[in-house]
């Protein structure tokens, strides 16, 4: 038997750390002393303590150190996988946080080329420098808000039974000082069942200042996906005048908002995948592995990270990422809204936009079944953003259409 202070020497934890493990059970000791209370420790128990200290300093939480070890004594490799999903997390929340400190710092150095609200009599010199090829002749239709044109409210067995069940393609006007428009988001919402899933469980919506998808699991996915979009629906347009600050904090409390809507529904959740238009600016919120993406004069770029074990090992250098796609569990989520005690922070960011961007929201049903230049060339093959969805959702049922799809296309136009 060890004395505490020896045990303390011997497993390098401090005597008033091993009181505490003591208090919590984490860490008992073999005997205590009746009369003295002194605690004496088996020499067994070092590798427990060890074992403790070292998921401390990787900052574990005292409620899965405890979960670890009790998985230890019976499943040492189920004990190995849980410390390696736990760094995942990590390692997906800390390339989160590099990902907004990044943004804060474009932000803080302000827009350079890229455009912003342009209103007053600025507004019109503006416009006439665009040619009326910007955004592939997309402005046609586009007048104060409107979309004339433009179906609201696509029909059931559009696309081989596509539906716009969520909302219908329209288009925003954001309006300076002098109430004129400057720039709108022009925009089509595309939901496709897919080929093998017997129920749809996406949901999306696409309105003048608001773009959202949502993928629903479990048992009650369709009404997690749904109730999660709804939720975000309650987003107040913000004024042409708002901070990106107060935007991106009104858009995190409506994320929250979502996953309190989402409790209750058992063993069931959704992802989300959400960005509110400001005129000049895209304010975006991402939890799970939906996905946001950018084409600007032929580039595409993907604006989100995977909240995925797999995206998590890729970003740690443990998976090269032409094999995650591979993977049998690229779809096990680290994030995800599931009503649960802690809602889960979502991925924020900023994004200065151009006239002529298009921006793409979808659910994995596309995104895990067709190559990035795949959804690169269906996205820009569309004159306007219907013409886009539909290439999209085709892309999809071509590669044998596995789950559900939800896909949101926005075009930034001259008003």
């Amino acid at each position: 038997m060890l004395t505490i202070g020896d045990f303390a020497r011997a497993s390098r934890l401090s005597a008033r750390a091993l009181r505490r493990y003591d208090e919590l059970g984490l860490l008992p000791p073999a005997r205590v002393d009746p009369f003295t209370g002194y605690r004496y420790y088996a020499v067994e128990q070092l590798e427990r303590a060890r074992l403790i200290s070292w998921l401390r300093r990787i900052g574990m939480p005292l409620a899965e150190v405890g979960r670890v070890c009790a998985l230890y004594a019976s499943d040492a490799s189920g004990a190995a996988r849980a410390i390696r999903g736990y760094w995942a997390r990590v390692e997906s929340e800390t390339a989160a946080r590099r990902d907004l400190a990044a943004s804060l710092m474009d932000r803080l150095k302000g827009p350079t080329d890229v455009t912003d609200e342009m209103t007053g009599e600025t507004s019109d010199e503006t416009a006439d420098g665009v040619s009326d090829g910007t955004a592939d002749g997309v402005t046609d239709g586009v007048t104060d808000g409107t979309a004339d044109g433009v179906t609201d409210g696509v029909t059931d067995g559009t696309a081989d039974g596509v539906s716009a069940a969520r909302a219908g393609a329209r288009g925003g006007a954001v309006t300076g000082t002098t109430g004129r428009p400057a720039f709108v988001l022009r925009t089509a919402v595309r939901l496709d069942r897919g080929l093998v899933r017997a129920v749809q469980q996406d949901a999306a919506h696409a309105g003048p200042h608001l773009l959202a998808v949502a993928d629903g699991y479990g048992p009650e996915g369709e009404r997690a996906a749904l109730a999660a979009v709804g939720a975000l629906e309650a987003v107040p347009p913000p004024a042409p005048s708002a901070r990106a600050g107060d935007v991106l904090n009104d858009l995190e409390d409506a994320v929250r908002t979502a996953d309190g809507a989402v409790s209750g529904l058992a063993e069931s959740g959704t992802t989300l995948t959400a960005a509110v238009w400001t005129g000049g600016r895209l304010a975006l919120a991402h939890v799970g592995d939906s996905r946001a993406y950018l084409l600007r004069d032929g580039a595409f770029v993907r604006l989100t990270r995977d909240h995925t074990v797999v995206q998590a090992l890729v970003d740690a250098g443990e998976l090269d990422p032409a094999e995650a796609a591979d993977r049998p569990d690229r779809a096990l989520l680290l994030k995800a809204l599931d009503g649960g005690d802690v809602p889960p922070d979502p991925e924020l960011g900023v994004h200065e936009t151009r006239p002529g961007d298009r921006y793409l929201l979808c659910t994995d049903g596309l995104s895990a079944v067709a190559a990035a230049d795949d959804i690169r060339r269906a996205l820009a093959a569309g004159v306007g953003p219907d013409e886009a969805a539909e290439a999209l959702v085709a892309l999809a049922r071509e590669l044998g259409g596995p789950d559900n799809v939800a896909c949101v296309v926005a075009d930034v136009v001259p008003a």
